[in-house]
């Protein structure tokens, strides 16, 4: 006579079922309690995939633009801070051939106006932190100024013939579609600085343009129209200034819609792809619980036998 186990096959295979699937439930937890994710694969997340993806782009999208706005309005800071040294030195042009003709002393004017030439020439040609030329446009790869001296400039037939620089200022892309310009071109920002400059130096260059501590009539009359010209300089530039602090203006509101944006497709991520911690520590402890139970159930199921219930009879 055999004596079998009390537990049935169905039984057995029951119990086993129940260990697998608390084995998987127990390595899902563990792996989301690790990685922080719901899933570390697409099939985990089913249906919300092309979402999650959609959204992680378009969050993407919005650091890039984010990335390149914040290029810019370094770019337009320092165009900024250079703007206002230019309107000193037109005013400072202005302010010098002011006090020549109201002292009726011109011997150290031209001194002063080579040097506010040197500072403004170095102004118009600066570089950026890639080596570009900051006012050179679709050209910044030459300096848009092209004089280094005032005889320079008295050599050529225009003013504009000092300028080499592009037609087309930078611009940024700060969301589809939508692109703000943010360079500034050497010729508009000095075009008229430097007219003044050629002025006085083809003035200086002539008969009568040797300036001593006594100025002739010639002499206090070109001077006197200067001072409108520098003026009309001072202005062009203060203008210029303007412009790029709206751009600045505009730059920062777009890097704020940008960064609002990144973290509204961020959160559309994290709600599809973060697991909520606290659910899924718990999750992995009922789990361990659960496979601890069937684990000990099937392991005493396997001690049962007939033998058991059987009481010993005496011989």
């Amino acid at each position: 006579m055999t004596i079998d186990r009390v537990a049935t096959n169905s039984q057995s295979q029951f119990l086993l079922n129940q260990i697998q699937q608390a084995e998987l439930s127990l390595d899902k937890s563990q792996t989301q309690v690790t990685s922080g994710k719901v899933s570390t694969t697409y099939s985990g997340i089913g249906d919300k995939t092309a979402m999650l993806e959609a959204a992680r782009s378009a969050s993407n999208r919005a650091d890039a633009y984010q990335s390149a706005t914040s290029l810019a309005l370094n770019q337009a800071d320092l165009q900024d801070s250079q703007m206002s040294s230019l309107s000193d030195l037109a005013n400072q042009l202005r302010q010098a051939i002011t006090t020549a003709v109201g002292n009726n002393d011109g011997s150290t004017l031209m001194t002063t106006v080579q040097g506010i030439f040197d500072q403004a020439s170095q102004i118009l040609n600066s570089k950026d932190a890639n080596g570009n030329y900051l006012y050179g446009g679709d050209k910044n790869g030459q300096p848009p100024l092209t004089v280094s001296s005032l005889s320079d400039l008295a050599s050529l037939s225009s003013a504009s013939d000092a300028f080499q620089n592009g037609t087309l200022a930078n611009s940024v892309m700060v969301g589809d579609g939508q692109s703000i310009k943010v360079g500034m071109l050497a010729s508009d920002v000095g075009g008229d600085l430097m007219k003044t400059f050629k002025e006085i130096a083809d003035f200086a260059a002539g008969p009568d343009g040797t300036l001593t501590d006594n100025l002739t009539p010639t002499q206090s009359s070109f001077l006197t129209g200067e001072i409108a010209s520098a003026t009309t300089a001072a202005t062009q530039v203060n203008n210029s200034a303007a412009a790029n602090g709206n751009i600045y203006s505009q730059l920062k509101d777009a890097s704020a819609g940008q960064k609002t944006m990144s973290n509204l497709f961020q959160g559309f991520v994290s709600n599809i792809e973060d697991v909520d911690m606290p659910t899924a520590i718990t999750q992995l402890n009922q789990s361990q619980i659960a496979l601890q139970a069937a684990l000990q159930v099937t392991a005493q199921l396997n001690q049962v036998s007939l033998l058991n219930y059987i009481s010993p009879t005496s011989g």
